[in-house]
């Protein structure tokens, strides 16, 4: 959401009665999203140094290293690494909430670091943390942000319903924000990111406390606003999330760049497919031989006897080898009961690359973002 520390205010905020007068005919900051052609994201060689918290002895750690990003617009990017990795640092950067020590960050053919300003009028974030006020209703804080951008109070008003209709949460409209639940907050802080229709969204954590429908409805909101044009930066500790939204993903750890491209290109740079087959019985040994001999010859490595019914094989190319499988099986005598395939999930690509879970690093204590200078690493 955006603050008056960080975007200009160029209408008066008024919480009160909405058929309140007071009206100015001043236009808003115009940022809609629209088919943008090009990139709306390009990072070149960044890099941030911080003094850990044993600032004493005069030690230094790279939260990014010359990290390198382009994010083709109207499309989701995620930014995956476990905590410490530097991807909190890299989104602070990009919102303009921290100057990179060296390199370049340009937001829709806006130079971020020589001209923040105008970079913060194009980009919507909203963090872990909802930047809620508590006392207003849920419907005055997404009024007042719209102003914040500009808008005058009716269009304000109107913009504020729309997206809390968006959102589901037309019965809480009306209600103090301290009575929201943890998940309600996030959705409100959501929408104020999105409410001026942005042309680069960042989203970290978005969905972090909300049950699997709260989920699904902020996957939904998120898609509507790329079809628009909008393009995401998402961090997530759900790898669902990224294999579902992500048009391409990037893995960081130790503020570098360890893979790059879509889930499915991820997933297939790492371990192969696994083809099971089942078999009606147990396989006599010679059958058993047959089935050793024909999974050997489609796989890539060596087959394997699970249970006196089911052979595996690592596979390269699961879907195109089914076919074959059966067929020979059939003929070498085997009674086949079923043959599927399985890939390896994000979980398993993210474990490889970074050698650690996402959450592995309890050392990480600040990852918000916030307006702050971190304490430590991020």
């Amino acid at each position: 959401m955006p603050t008056t520390g960080r975007h200009r205010l160029t209408d008066p905020i008024d919480t009160g009665p909405a058929t309140d007068p007071a009206d100015t005919d001043t236009m808003p900051i115009d940022t809609a999203a629209g088919a943008v052609p090009g990139n709306a994201l390009e990072i070149r060689g960044v890099r941030k140094v911080f003094t850990s918290g044993l600032a004493r002895r005069g030690r230094v750690v790279t939260a990014v290293d010359n990290l390198d990003l382009t994010i083709p617009a109207g499309t989701v990017h995620a930014l995956l690494g476990p905590n410490g990795a530097g991807k909190t640092t890299t989104v602070r950067m990009v919102a303009t909430l921290l100057r990179p020590d060296a390199g370049t960050v340009t937001v829709d053919g806006i130079d971020a670091v020589g001209e923040p300003d105008r970079a913060r009028e194009i980009i919507g974030v909203s963090g872990q943390y909802a930047a809620v006020d508590g006392t207003l209703t849920g419907f005055e804080n997404l009024r007042m942000v719209a102003q914040l951008y500009g808008h005058r109070r009716r269009d304000a008003s109107r913009m504020a319903r729309e997206m809390i209709a968006d959102l589901g949460l037309d019965d809480a409209a009306d209600r103090p924000m301290r009575t929201y639940s943890g998940g309600m907050r996030r959705r409100l802080d959501l929408a104020g990111a999105l409410i001026n229709h942005p042309r680069l969204v960042i989203l970290d954590e978005p969905t972090t406390g909300l049950d699997p429908r709260g989920r699904r409805q902020i996957w939904d909101l998120i898609a509507a606003q790329v079809d628009s044009g909008t393009t995401v930066l998402l961090t997530t500790q759900y790898l669902e999330e990224a294999d579902t939204l992500a048009d391409e993903i990037t893995v960081i750890d130790h503020g570098r760049i360890r893979a790059q491209g879509s889930a499915d290109e991820l997933k297939n740079s790492i371990t192969p497919q696994i083809l099971t087959a089942e078999f009606d019985g147990e396989p006599t040994p010679a059958q058993s031989a047959v089935i050793a001999r024909t999974l050997a010859a489609i796989g890539v490595g060596t087959p394997n006897q699970s249970d006196a019914t089911t052979w595996t094989v690592p596979v390269a190319d699961g879907a195109a080898d089914i076919p074959d499988a059966v067929r020979a099986l059939d003929a070498g005598g085997a009674s086949v009961r079923s043959v599927s395939v399985a890939g390896p999930t994000l979980d398993d690509v993210f474990l490889h690359l970074t050698d650690r879970s996402v959450d592995a690093d309890p050392a990480e204590t600040t990852t918000h973002l916030d307006t702050r200078e971190p304490a430590d690493v991020h």
